[in-house]
């Protein structure tokens, strides 16, 4: 096997070159110092909102409660529905007893006052569900759609996985905990970043910071609002259970990070565990393109086939992220079962880019094959099979 050239030089770029004391000592002098580590807060996800690449995982991809940063698949479902033209800003839903009693009151947490029996624009509930994440209206948007709650939820979960959220359990459109209900920070994230990509327009109703109805205006609690340059979203989370955690998001000079994590204990730690993670994800951690899909990034040997060799291509943008200092020492190798017999379908995933290092969680990538390979012709094949019987496999 061999690497592209193009994709060597942007290898050996990546490479620690070899140096003397001095050197190093000049090397970690210049290095951003990476930030403490996280007293408190769990589940810590970095993305880069651009390319969907994960910049720091700790322990993103395992299950959590998830809290109201829940209802962004709630709003989801609700946007596809207006998208497809089942509802209207303009379509009312009433208040049910059930959404009143359960979701309405003080104790119940967070809510927008709304009367039972009443009729509410979708309008003023999705910004209720956004903006001051009430759980009222979100138990009004799920029964105003499917009828009820528990229907609402398998559309939330068949969402889920048409998205690829493959951690995503939900079993109500509030985030209130439940001990089924469960997603990965790194499943919030692309969340978060699929609203961002597939709604823009919509987005910006996360940067609001206050909403007002039923003559009562509550404020957004997003932390990073306002206090961050460039924050723009995008939800907050809190139960017993999950602790006090956060989606946001910022664009600075062109560039979007979207932090996740929760298990803080107050709305204090929240807040200044926000405005670390948010620096931090601007200031001591970058993206690198290796290869743009559809490029050829090396070649494969084939075994009886039409040709020799097959082009292997990226099958879709390979984009590693990290700390900046981590990012020197990585090395991409590719690793395929070989020689590749033939015939191979164009397309076909045949191999795969491995990257990998020290202080770097190992990641894949698909190739694909960049032709159609036939198999060799009739005299080919008998001679191959007449060198495997004297000599065997060489």
């Amino acid at each position: 096997m061999r690497l592209n050239q193009a994709l060597v030089a942007i290898t050996i770029a990546l490479a620690v070159a070899v140096t003397g004391p001095a050197d190093a000592q000049r090397r970690r002098a210049r290095a951003p110092s990476p930030p403490p580590a996280p007293a408190v807060a769990q589940h810590v996800t970095i993305m880069d909102g651009a390319t969907g690449a994960i910049l720091a995982c700790e322990n993103c991809n395992e299950p959590i409660p998830p809290a109201s940063m829940a209802k962004l698949m709630t709003v989801l479902v609700v946007l596809d529905q207006l998208r497809a033209g089942r509802i209207t800003y303009d379509t009312r839903f009433q208040v049910s007893a059930y959404a009143w009693r359960e979701h309405g009151a003080p104790s119940s947490g967070s809510h927008m006052f709304l009367p039972v029996n009443s009729s509410v624009a979708v309008r003023d509930l999705i910004q209720g569900a956004v903006i001051v994440s009430a759980n009222d209206a979100c138990v009004v948007l799920a029964e105003g759609i499917a009828g009820s709650e528990e229907a609402f939820v398998q559309l939330m979960n068949r969402r889920a996985q048409e998205i690829g959220l493959t951690t995503a359990r939900f079993r109500n459109a509030t985030g209130l905990d439940d001990p089924e209900q469960r997603i990965s920070s790194a499943d919030l994230a692309r969340l978060a970043r699929y609203l961002m990509v597939n709604y823009p327009d919509f987005y910006q109703v996360y940067s609001r910071r206050s909403f007002t109805y039923n003559n009562h205006t509550q404020e957004n609690r997003n932390p990073l609002l306002g206090a961050y340059p460039g924050a723009d979203g995008v939800k907050t989370g809190h139960t017993d259970e999950s602790g006090y955690g956060l989606v946001g998001s910022a664009l600075v000079n062109g560039e979007r990070r979207i932090i996740v994590f929760n298990g803080l204990p107050s709305m204090a730690a929240r807040n200044s565990e926000a405005q670390r993670l948010m620096r931090a994800a601007f200031n001591d951690f970058a993206v690198t393109t290796l290869a743009e899909a559809g490029h050829e990034v090396g070649q494969a040997q084939v075994r009886l086939g039409s040709r020799a060799s097959v082009p292997l291509m990226a099958q879709h943008d390979i984009v590693i992220g990290g700390r900046r200092g981590v990012q020197a020492g990585l090395r991409a190798r590719i690793v395929y079962n070989g020689p590749l017999a033939a015939p191979i379908a164009k397309d076909a995933v045949v191999a795969r880019l491995v990257v990998e290092g020290p202080g770097f969680e190992r990641q894949e990538f698909p190739l694909v094959a960049g032709r159609d390979i036939g198999r060799a012709n009739w005299f080919a094949r008998a001679w191959e099979g007449l060198r495997l019987t004297l000599f065997g496999p060489s």
